[in-house]
């Protein structure tokens, strides 16, 4: 397999960061694409003004290729279902995750750009995670361990656990 990621958010580094540590965990071949326009107003809700991370992941999933997995990342506020919000998505071969609730500045703290690449590395790994088969963890440390907050995506590690690990070494026999 191989992880395509496709970006609007136009932030190479943060972008080869996540398709570094993606290659490390899942050792798969991860591709950066950065285009122009990645989600459009089709996909808006006008009483939330957020995205719809459904409808997002139904309609890639038609451009998915064999042997492939799709990584979306949007600077866009994405939504799923009754939920507040989201930091991502996945669903049978693509993924989405959203830098806008990432940024220290959208709790009102300083600028941190070490501190949002982190984030965006973990929401990747998460996401790609659950495209592999794997569930929320209840491991504090793990990345697959749910975040309903920014707090919790801060508390996590970047890395699977062993629990996490042993079940993705599983599901590749």
């Amino acid at each position: 397999m191989r992880i395509r990621v496709i970006s609007e958010f136009k932030d190479r580094e943060a972008l080869g960061e996540v398709a570094e540590k993606l290659e490390e965990i899942y050792g798969e071949k991860s591709e950066i694409e950065v285009v122009e326009e990645l989600i459009d107003k089709r996909f808006l809700n006008p009483l939330r003004n957020q995205y719809d991370a459904w409808r997002i992941v139904q309609h890639y999933r038609r451009f998915l290729n064999a042997g492939e997995y799709m990584l979306l990342v949007t600077d866009k506020d994405i939504y799923a279902g009754d939920l507040n919000f989201v930091f991502g998505l996945a669903w049978r071969g693509v993924a989405i995750i959203s830098t806008c609730r990432l940024f220290p500045e959208f709790y009102g703290q300083p600028p941190d750009r070490r501190l949002f690449i982190e984030r965006a590395v973990k929401e990747a790994v998460h996401e790609i995670g659950h495209l592999h088969g794997l569930t929320h963890c209840d491991d504090e440390k793990c990345v697959m361990k749910f975040s309903n907050s920014i707090l919790d995506t801060d508390d996590k590690s970047c890395e699977l656990c062993e629990k996490c690990s042993s079940k993705l070494r599983f599901s590749r026999f």
